[in-house]
């Protein structure tokens, strides 16, 4: 299941990212992080370790952390890794699928949050395959795309322009991709029952549902 999610962070976070991201030489080789395979087809650049990259990670997870959207859709248990990427004219990432363990912690769910209005550059949507065909992803400043970490994807050659983004990595409470849906769908229909009747009857038989499924699937 694929999600986007706006709200993330707010202009002024977003602005802040964009300026301390702006010098190029404090960027490596975005293949220094990839996987054997996937270091064959990647090209751009990634935010090197360090006081700057460590804050804006806090700031990212503590957002997620917070989304209300966000948290019904992943289940987060942890957040495996987090990068912070720069494409400039000619970087790409080719057709590849993200490593199933990342630091010993196993990866279901992946995300892009862009930090570049899609006005700024060209090309460099994020290609996501669904079903054999491919979805192309390019979101407003703030927005996240949230999709399952077993599918194939590549981020289209930049044509003109910069695109800067977070990517991340997580592990969550709810293994299978189906029962997250399962989940979120039971979490949505809670607050919109909420809404219109309060803590009725309905309301009541539809969140023990989502408990006791929560029981059956959780992997602690």
């Amino acid at each position: 299941m694929l999600y986007v999610i706006d709200n993330i962070l707010s202009t002024a976070e977003c602005q802040a990212m964009q300026e301390a991201m702006d010098d190029p030489a404090l960027f490596e080789d975005g293949r220094n992080s990839a996987g054997w395979h996937a270091r064959q087809v990647k090209k751009n650049r990634q935010l090197k370790g360090g006081a700057q990259r460590d804050g804006m990670v806090r700031k990212v997870e503590q957002a997620l952390s917070r989304h209300v959207v966000f948290r019904a859709a992943a289940w987060p248990k942890r957040f495996v890794k987090l990068l912070a990427s720069r494409y400039e004219p000619g970087m790409e990432y080719g057709l590849h699928v993200d490593d199933a363990l990342m630091g010993g912690q196993r990866t279901d769910l992946s995300f892009t949050l862009f930090l570049s209005d899609p006005q700024d550059y060209s090309g460099g949507e994020l290609m996501i395959t669904e079903s054999s065909l491919e979805r192309a992803v390019k979101l407003p400043v703030g927005q996240l795309v949230l999709y399952p970490s077993d599918s194939l994807h590549r981020v289209a050659p930049v044509e003109q322009g910069l695109r800067l983004a977070v990517v991340g990595w997580v592990r969550s409470y709810i293994r299978r991709d189906d029962q997250r849906a399962i989940l979120f769908d039971l979490e949505t229909s809670l607050k919109e029952v909420y809404q219109r009747e309060g803590k009725s009857s309905l309301f009541d038989r539809l969140a023990r549902t989502r408990s006791n499924l929560l029981r059956q699937w959780c992997d602690d």
